[in-house]
């Protein structure tokens, strides 16, 4: 897991970033609001084979129990598949909607920061640890011999 403001690789049961101290977010708040892309081709097929259901049930009513003749009849369906077009058309712009925010989130986040990677590569090698507080402080203080009176 990585932090998303500075791009470090953070543990899995951290909350805010060693390096930064941004919050991280967890994968279930990165939950999106939007429908899965999935979902979307679903609900288009869906749409479209209940729509041609509809339409194809709607004639038979207007053909068998309403006598239509053949213009009013064909002007109601036509516009009934002018309504699914419409429909089919929105579910096509969520899903390409959905696909552009990606891909300007995705070069927006790469051109602004630079990647674990290079940020490795600029850093010095290698890498020194840390000193504990007790050796520093030891080390610093040098002993002090007092004469007895």
């Amino acid at each position: 897991m990585y932090c998303s403001a500075c791009g470090v690789a953070v543990n899995q049961g951290l909350t805010y970033c060693k390096n930064c101290g941004a919050k991280v977010l967890r994968e279930d708040d990165r939950r999106p609001t939007e429908p899965k892309p999935e979902n979307i081709i679903v609900m288009m097929v869906a749409t479209f084979v209940m729509g041609l259901v509809a339409i194809t049930g709607l004639m038979a009513v207007l053909k068998g129990v309403l006598h239509f003749e053949f213009g009013p009849l064909m002007a109601i369906t036509m516009l009934s598949f002018l309504i699914m077009l419409v429909l089919e058309g929105a579910f096509i712009r969520l899903l390409f909607r959905k696909r552009q925010r990606e891909e300007d989130k995705d070069a927006k986040f790469n051109s602004s920061q630079p990647a674990t990677k290079q940020l490795e590569a600029q850093s010095q090698l290698p890498l020194r640890p840390v000193e504990g507080v007790t050796e520093h402080t030891t080390r610093t203080f040098d002993p002090v011999f007092s004469e007895r009176k």
